[in-house]
């Protein structure tokens, strides 16, 4: 379930107006053809009036013929400003709204790992899609109808006015019940609308999660189970599109009735006041379209009050991942690390927690890689390894203690120092759909062909490059599905050669792979390491035996240090660790 929202203000729409500033010179000239489009449709009942009086009372067939070609000429303008206003209104929304999309996307992608921890994929995906098209229509059609349908509103009631004071009133008296009508349910409109909006959000989530683990789905062959899951989500979905629908109709519904209510009333007295003599049957008809243009604007005025609900629901979901906070933030006013990076990294007395309400996983680890010094870091599963490759870069931060790059706390860095002089080579590396040399490319994306060349060479991905359909032009489908574990491992290993960082950390890049793809894997990372800080953070000890030294960690802490031989020949977590191992 979805947590309980803020009361919702106009706060959020506000936000948009700095982004549409810089296209105010169009939004002029839309505003100027919008008047004189308003300015003719207003003015047609007033013709109309002339036309019929020198049909039927004056019939005066020239003045007839002109007040025709007339209307004609004016339609035609009319059209000719519709159609700039429009163009250049809807042009400026999809501007306005990409612009919008991308500042979304680009603060999410600098938020901390641990807000992805706890959002789906699809939930964020159908905040960028879905949430902001709603906006779009706002945009692009609720600001151009809320000004014409008040234009006609405002011009009709003065023409009724001045057309015939007594029925205007008549006209007018159902107003107050219209208005109320439309704020009592527009509330209700806009709390199903947002509800609507996070069960989409939901059911995109849901999808895009069986879609990435298909082939555990497969394999367990739950594709029914899903497919119910998804139905039920599904269900939900309708059930609130239903209950917002219901609501839009019963707002619309009492809004038109009453509307046109007052046009029967009118009807009813201006066919009296015609049979009394006092008013002329163009006047009566100039009147009852005036009173119709009116009372289409109050039910169009009532229908875009509920959009306008609904597109403040999408707004606050939207406006929501705008306002949140990295719980990793860049300093103000960060320190320089000296160049060229030596790579000393220390760990001062580190203590680390996710939350506050969970325990400790890592405590009082006391760890040092001196500059080109290659330190392993071993223990049984959950003994906090990983957690030490992530709180380095700063994905997330220590809850005690600190850690130093060259002197400095990693705390007071930026991040492209920072995480520019790290390379990470995870146990599942990410690559991306795009080319083999867009992969390695990633890393320096300004790279020249023979870096990249050169890259790939070092981390023995060449050789396989070189059989692939197309080189390095082959694209790698989505997180390299094409290749295997061995293959995405060595072009992980290329971008970091191509990085060509002071500091490297190995999280079980090994693991996973077979005994052949390891011996490749291994070799390329023999040339990696040469000259740099290494930090190598394994599972399978006969990793590790090329390190300087070896830390074994238990349960967040630090239990043994030493080299391979010294710990494989005592009797402590490492010798039973190794022992085991031997026998597996």
């Amino acid at each position: 379930m979805p947590p309980p929202r803020k009361p919702v203000s106009p706060a959020p729409l506000a936000a948009i107006v700095p982004r549409i500033r810089p296209y105010a010179g169009r939004l002029a000239v839309c505003v100027v053809c919008l008047i004189v489009a308003a300015g003719v449709g207003l003015a047609f009942p007033l013709v109309v009036r002339y036309l019929l009086d020198a049909a039927f009372q004056q019939r005066d067939r020239a003045l007839l013929d002109r007040i025709a070609i007339g209307l004609i000429l004016a339609f035609a303008l009319q059209g000719a400003m519709n159609f700039v206003q429009v163009y250049l209104l809807t042009g400026t929304s999809e501007r306005v709204i990409a612009k919008l999309r991308e500042d979304v996307f680009a603060h999410l992608v600098h938020l901390s790992p641990g807000f992805f921890t706890e959002r789906r994929t699809g939930e964020l995906t159908s905040r960028l899609s879905a949430d902001l098209a709603v906006l779009q229509t706002l945009l692009g059609t609720w600001l151009s109808e809320l000004s014409r349908q008040v234009i006609f509103l405002v011009g009709g009631i003065v023409l009724l006015t001045i057309t015939h004071p007594q029925l205007t009133a008549m006209a007018l008296a159902v107003v107050p019940v219209v208005v109320g009508s439309a704020i009592f349910f527009g509330r209700r409109l806009r709390r199903a609308s947002t509800g609507l909006q996070d069960k989409i959000a939901e059911s995109m989530g849901m999808a895009d999660e069986a879609f990435s683990q298909i082939r555990t789905v497969q394999s367990f062959v739950r594709e029914e189970e899903e497919t119910r899951r998804y139905h039920g989500l599904l269900s939900g979905v309708v059930s609130a599109a239903v209950q917002r629908a219901k609501m839009r109709a019963t707002l619309f519904g009492v809004v038109g009735f009453l509307a046109f209510a007052s046009v029967v009333a009118v009807l009813w007295q201006g066919g009296r006041l015609v049979l009394q003599g006092a008013l002329t049957p163009g006047a009566l008809v100039s009147f009852l379209l005036y009173t119709i243009t009116v009372a289409a604007a109050v039910g169009s005025l009532a229908s875009l009050f509920g959009s306008y609900q609904e597109a403040l629901g999408a707004a606050q979901r939207v406006f929501e991942l705008l306002d949140m906070r990295p719980t990793v933030p860049e300093p103000e006013r960060p320190k320089p690390l000296r160049r060229p990076v030596r790579g000393a990294v220390a760990l001062d007395h580190v203590a680390f927690r996710y939350a506050p309400e969970l325990p400790d996983v890592l405590s009082d680890v006391t760890l040092s890689i001196a500059p080109g010094e290659v330190v392993a870091l071993v223990g049984p599963s959950g003994a906090g390894k990983t957690t030490v490759a992530s709180l380095i870069p700063r994905f997330w931060d220590v809850t005690g203690g600190r850690i130093l790059l060259d002197g400095v706390d990693v705390r007071d860095l930026s991040f492209a120092d920072l995480r520019g002089s790290i390379g990470l080579v995870p146990q599942e590396p990410a690559l991306f759909s795009g080319s083999v040399r867009d992969n390695i490319a990633y890393a320096r994306p300004d790279a020249s062909d023979a870096e990249v060349l050169s890259a790939a060479r070092a981390a023995h991905a060449i050789e396989f490059i070189d059989r692939l359909p197309e080189g390095m032009a082959t694209r790698v489908g989505e997180r390299g599905i094409k290749l295997s574990g061995g293959q995405r491992q060595r072009i992980a290993l290329a971008r970091v050669f191509l990085k060509d960082p002071a500091v490297v950390v190995l999280d079980e890049a090994t693991s996973s792979l077979d005994n052949e793809s390891e011996r490749l894997v291994e070799e390329a990372m023999e040339e990696l390491l040469r000259g740099r800080s290494t930090l190598i953070i394994a599972h399978r000890l006969r990793t590790v035996r090329r390190a300087d030294r070896v830390m074994v960690l238990e349960r967040g802490h630090v239990v043994e240090e030493g080299t391979h031989q010294e710990l494989v020949g005592q009797s402590g977590l490492y010798g039973r660790l190794y022992q085991a191992e031997l026998r597996d």
